[in-house]
């Protein structure tokens, strides 16, 4: 049977993908390792018989894909966070440097080769992207790989304990977001006030943009309101935003209506909408023209698991679901020209991803040169993270299209970790079983607990007792800095999900996922 596998390349990537897809669905108390278990499955095949490797262009393609998926994905968030999170940022960015000078000086203390402290530095903060640039660097040895998977579960555990610490311990005095953020609802406003007003002037309010979506005239037809709406006492409007602006908005205008005008759809009917047009790919909501060519609103985007509210200037990607208010004869017309297929949001916008990663490749071959440590290149994994993060912010150039459906970056991401992982594992199964067997691979494991640990504390108590953050929005830091599926799954069960988990999640998430790349390829240069 090995022989055959070994002659099998092929099968024996998706045997290794399912065995290891199988053992990462195991959960204990909630909590599973995820794609991770894969690389231990390709460790256990491999010791088994060293031959039982797959060919390192399996890796290659897996982590570019991989890499530049991450980087279109993060693009838009990545540089805005740069600007509206610059604290917390810094802190996570600051804090995985300082944790690879402290690898850096363990494995001078153990004498470890420069693979096996970046590998210590990927497995202690559990990032597979990470790893994947260390073994690049190092030229597929075995080191990194082995010190990563000696050093993943803790760095899973203890931050999955730090996260829980963060989300018991009492809020500080004075914290910057105490109460979670206003989810978007809808109110219909009956209009009781004498103070004549438009429907723009009402827009902006000190608690957050609202919109409006139907107004109804006293008891006559319902129609889709505009910008210069004048609204009256006798008025019914249909408000949509944050709670607590929608409750400034019935304080100026008068009162809750009993009547729903949401649930009124005999002249203005609504409905989500899949974008599946290419041509309104990183285009902006005004870019439509609903209201110039259907006397339509588009009131909502939910993309992924959130709902956004449908500002003028939101940029639209491919896949997102736009929920449009409109006249009932006028919809299907309003479908036909968003697309509205599921089948078209699918697309994996081959032109844009060939030539995207393409670029990607191209600048990880280049050779940075860095004073007093030598030359640098990128590689598989950093050039096309960060060729993603500039093309995903770009979202389009002209008649090319850079961003990717939401699902189908996932599917990219998924597949691409773990082809790469399936390699990686292959690679270093029998070094995996002579180190977890020695002096240096309990060394290994001690070194990164401690790694971890000091991660763990420095980030929780800067973020608690100086930014003075709430402990959902610490342990969205801490599973962002982590990079970390486990721990932010256990944070969201943990909260019901909320909404400030998400928000430190993903403010952090894709500004540690470059660092910990560049800190792991520094650390091989040691």
């Amino acid at each position: 049977m090995v022989s055959y596998l070994v002659e099998q390349p092929v099968l024996l990537l998706f045997v290794l993908l399912a065995l290891g897809t199988a053992l990462g669905n195991i959960r204990v108390k909630g909590i599973s390792i995820g794609p991770a278990a894969v690389l231990f499955v390709a460790l256990g095949a491999s010791a088994i018989d060293p031959e039982l490797a797959l060919p390192a262009m399996i890796g290659n393609v897996g982590l570019a894909l991989f890499a530049y998926g991450v980087g279109v994905m993060a693009g838009p968030s990545f540089f805005s966070s740069l600007r509206t999170g610059a604290k917390p940022v810094a802190l996570v960015a600051s804090t995985l440097a300082a944790v690879g000078g402290l690898c850096w000086g363990l494995g001078a203390l153990l004498g470890l080769t420069p693979g096996s402290i970046a590998g210590l530095y990927a497995g202690a903060n559990t990032n597979t992207p990470a790893l994947a640039a260390a073994v690049e660097r190092v030229g597929g040895a075995p080191d990194p790989t082995v010190a990563y998977g000696l050093t993943y579960a803790g760095g899973v555990i203890i931050m999955l304990a730090a996260a829980a610490y963060a989300l018991r311990s009492a809020p500080p005095e004075g914290g910057i977001d105490e109460a979670a953020p206003d989810p978007i609802r809808n109110a219909t406003i009956k209009v009781t006030r004498d103070n004549v007003l438009t429907v723009r002037e009402l827009t902006y309010t000190p608690y957050g943009r609202v919109l409006f979506s139907r107004h109804q005239v006293g008891d006559n037809d319902i129609h889709v309101s505009r910008g210069d709406t004048l609204l009256k006492t006798g008025d019914r409007v249909l408000v949509i935003g944050p709670q607590r602006a929608i409750d400034h908005v019935v304080k100026q205008l008068g009162r809750l209506s009993q009547i729903r005008l949401d649930e009124e759809r005999s002249d203005v009917d609504f409905r989500r909408m899949v974008l599946s047009q290419k041509q309104f790919y990183g285009r902006t909501i005004a870019d439509l023209e609903l209201w110039r060519k259907y006397d339509a609103r588009a009131t909502r985007v939910r993309r992924a698991d959130h709902d956004f509210l449908a500002t003028d200037g939101f940029i639209l990607q491919a896949g997102d679901r736009i929920r449009v208010a409109a006249p009932k004869e006028r919809m299907a017309d309003v479908a036909r020209y968003l697309g509205d297929s599921e089948h078209g949001s699918s697309d994996i916008n081959p032109l844009g991803l060939a030539v995207g990663v393409a670029l990607g490749l191209l600048l990880g071959q280049l050779p940075i040169l860095i004073p007093g440590l030598g030359t640098l290149e990128l590689g598989h994994a950093a050039g096309p993270l960060i060729v993603g993060l500039i093309l995903g912010r770009l979202q389009r150039t002209g008649p090319v299209v850079w961003s990717l459906p939401h699902q189908s970056i996932e599917v990219l991401n998924q597949l691409g970790i773990l082809l790469f992982l399936a390699y990686a594992g292959g690679r270093a199964g029998t070094a995996f079983v002579d180190a977890i067997q020695s002096p240096l691979g309990l060394k290994l494991i001690a070194a990164g607990v401690l790694v971890t640990a000091v991660h763990a504390i420095a980030l929780i108590g800067i973020a608690k007792w100086v930014l003075r953050a709430s402990g959902q929005r610490i342990a969205g830091y801490a599973a962002a800095s982590q990079t970390q599926p486990a721990v932010l799954a256990f944070a969201n069960s943990a909260t019901n999900h909320d909404e400030r988990v998400a928000l430190g999640y993903a403010l952090v998430y894709p500004v540690a996922m470059v660092t910990k790349i560049v800190i792991a390829q520094l650390l091989t240069l040691t």
